[in-house]
């Protein structure tokens, strides 16, 4: 059976992906919540007096257009307390207590954003004999938002008080109103959107500047009406630090001075708050969960992000502190020149036409001797072999058989080869003439089984090929200097390789059973307990993709067969020695960041999308510039580490943009065609000879 491959996954991600943006949005939307001396600034510009049938009126009103104002006043000697900004789950339950201990009720004007957070503290509210009232949901000034945002704000802040209460409020207070005496011109149409809707428009005769934190007494003297008036007096119980109100209310209630304490309802003899229809509470309550996934999932992005960079952090610090010291260490090493008898390059080739002739020239110019090279033609269709056998070179065999695969083709050379050093190379490598000489130096060490080299890439002229060469640069050696010193190199690259045929004959040579032949054979070599090293200097260039769709193609294969590996290699994790040192450095370094982190790299970018819309901009700006110098000055230091010219730094931020992205769905694609059991056979990938080339550019 053909096992299914994979197709919906990439509707599942993109679905999956809105949804975040969407929670994210939802998050940031309700996380602007101010208040009253939060720092929450008034936008509204107009300053046009209302009506004076408003302005003069009394704190509850009915506006309803074309309709006269109905005012409702507190009797003498009875005071309506509010609460504006809540619920607070410091501050409310500490009012709630004042108000119970003197057996005083008042009247609650909630943010639907914190009711829906803390639902708990509005049942408390109703139960104990209170009343809510609406503050808009993310405390919106009524008159600088439009009117669909007007009539949204309020909506949602009835559906999530029905949800909390199992009730419904008419009461209504627009954020940062006060007395009816400084209503605009502007606040007064939407107060009469709002009549239109229902609602009564609370505002207030005494305001106690509590959010101003004059002093407990001062607060007092400002929430006391003169001569026994009645009055609606505002507090909030939120938005700050309210120990003064809360001192504030438990004195006024203690000295009484003869008033009663009621509700605002109570006060002005309106019904009681009607229950809630079962619609409006299932609305809330799905309103209630969009905003807890929200809240969650913008709890996890910033975990996310935050371990993001600290690991991105801790690899740049590594892989630095690596590299300068496996500059020393080769640098001891870089004259050296020992001799080890006939070296055996084995070159598997599958319609490597474009590029087989120059791979065999450039090794047979090479100055190490005496030196084999086997070609391995895999069954081409394209005359490889011929081209080869036209070359005509010295101690150059052509090896024919039908395809059956790089690995078996690797297999087939070893097994001719008489060297006991055995270089792979891949058909469309072109090395440089002292690269076979410094590729074996490290095996002077007796304990060294394999060495990787150094690849180039040599079709660097386009803004692809650009972003290819940093990456080998970037990633790829600074990775390989920091697995030579922890002795947990992962890959031996089959562009440029060596290995100790005892080496390959302990571990039965290359294996079939993953695409990444490479990585399992290298992993195979370290478990048996031989060192695999770097060699920076042995220098090859190598042609790589030219399209996005090679690129796709050669990625998918290469991490699909890096899972492949680490999954054959896991018991590793649990061994000692070498093989112990591969699983929980090697594996454990491949999986957090050529794996988890590329996964995770698409919410990443949602994150990087709402941040657009919902952070600060100098905030959004140093950020993104913070990053991206930190990139420049790690690729400036590898590239002069590599002996490479800057001017490729200047494309680096646009491959944030494209290259990026295409890395992380690789991976993406890759982990569903793993979880699926999906396979993939060696492939070609269309080659223009760009290899020799390059080589040819250097030596000029």
């Amino acid at each position: 059976m053909t096992p299914a491959r994979p197709r919906s996954h990439w509707a599942g991600l993109g679905i999956g992906l809105v949804l975040l943006l969407i929670a994210l949005c939802v998050n940031g939307y309700v996380r602007h919540v101010g208040g009253e001396g939060a720092g929450t600034p008034r936008r509204s510009g107009s300053a046009t007096p209302a009506d004076p049938a408003i302005r003069g009126g009394g704190p509850v009103q009915r506006l309803s257009p074309g309709q006269p104002v109905r005012s409702l006043r507190p009797p003498p000697r009875v005071l309506a307390l509010t609460f504006d900004d809540g619920p607070d789950p410091r501050w409310t339950p500490q009012v709630l207590d004042v108000l119970r201990r003197h057996n005083a009720h008042a009247t609650f004007f909630v943010v639907g954003a914190k009711v829906a957070e803390h639902p708990e503290l509005a049942r408390r509210i109703i139960a104990e004999g209170h009343e809510l009232g609406v503050h808009t949901y993310t405390h919106a000034e009524l008159a600088a938002i439009p009117a669909w945002r007007q009539r949204a704000e309020l909506a949602a802040t009835q559906a999530v008080i029905a949800a909390a209460t199992g009730t419904r409020t008419r009461l209504l207070r627009p954020p940062f109103s006060a007395t009816p005496a400084g209503v605009t011109a502007a606040e007064a149409e939407a107060l009469n959107r709002a009549g239109a809707a229902g609602y009564l428009a609370v505002l207030t005769d005494r305001d106690s500047q509590d959010w101003r934190r004059p002093g407990t007494a001062a607060v007092v003297r400002a929430a006391t009406p003169a001569a026994g008036r009645g009055a609606v007096v505002m507090f909030h119980d939120s938005g700050g630090d309210r120990s003064q109100t809360v001192a504030a209310v438990d004195r006024l209630l203690g000295a009484g001075h003869g008033y009663r304490f009621a509700t605002v309802s109570q006060a002005v003899r309106l019904a009681p708050a009607p229950a809630a229809p079962l619609s409006l509470r299932l609305r809330g309550h799905a309103l209630t969960a969009v905003q807890r996934a929200g809240a969650l999932a913008g709890s996890a992005m910033s975990v996310l992000l935050g371990a993001a960079v600290l690991l991105g952090v801790g690899r740049l610090v590594l892989q630095l502190h690596y590299s300068r010291r496996h500059v020393r260490r080769t640098r001891r090493r870089a004259d050296r020149r020992a001799g080890f008898g006939t070296v055996s390059v084995i070159v598997p080739a599958y319609n490597e036409a474009a590029n087989i002739a120059g791979t065999v020239r450039s090794l047979a110019a090479s100055d190490y001797r005496p030196l084999e090279i086997i070609v391995v033609d895999d069954g081409s269709d394209d005359d490889t072999a011929g081209i080869v056998d036209r070359l005509g070179l010295p101690g150059v065999r052509v090896l024919r058989q039908a395809n059956a695969g790089k690995p078996a083709a690797l297999n087939t050379g070893i097994a001719a080869a008489t060297g006991q050093l055995l270089v792979l190379v891949d058909g469309d490598t072109v090395f440089a003439p002292d690269a076979i000489g410094r590729l074996v130096q490290p095996f002077t060490d007796l304990s060294v089984g394999a060495v990787s080299g150094n690849t180039k890439v040599a079709n660097r002229g386009g803004l692809l090929g650009r972003w290819q060469h940093l990456e080998y640069v970037i990633g790829f050696n600074l990775d390989r200097r920091m697995f030579d010193l922890a002795r947990c190199m992962p890959t031996v690259p089959g562009a440029i390789g060596a290995f100790r045929r005892t080496a390959l004959t302990e571990v039965g040579g290359v294996s079939q059973a993953t695409l990444a032949e490479d990585t399992d054979l290298t992993m195979a070599v370290i478990r048996a307990g031989w060192r695999v090293v770097y060699e920076p200097h042995a220098v090859a260039w190598t042609e790589v993709p030219a399209s996005l769709g090679q690129l796709w193609r050669q990625r998918y294969r290469w991490c699909y067969g890096t899972m492949q590996a680490m999954w054959k290699h896991r018991r590793s994790l649990g061994e000692r020695g070498p093989a112990g040192r591969l699983g929980r450095r090697g594996l454990a370094y491949l999986l957090v960041f050529q794996v988890l982190l590329p996964l995770t790299a698409p919410a990443v970018d949602v994150a990087a999308v709402y941040g657009v819309f919902f952070l600060p901009w100098p905030q959004i700006v140093a950020t993104w510039a913070g990053f991206q110098a930190l990139q420049l000055v790690t690729a400036g230091y590898a590239l002069r580490l590599d002996g490479e010219p800057l001017r490729p730094l200047w494309s680096l931020p646009l491959q944030q943009l494209v290259y990026r992205q295409l890395m992380y769905l690789v991976v993406v694609h890759a982990t569903v065609a793993a979880l699926l059991g999906d396979r993939q056979r060696w492939h070609r990938m269309h080659r223009t000879g760009q290899a020799e080339l390059a080589l040819a550019g250097r030596r000029t």
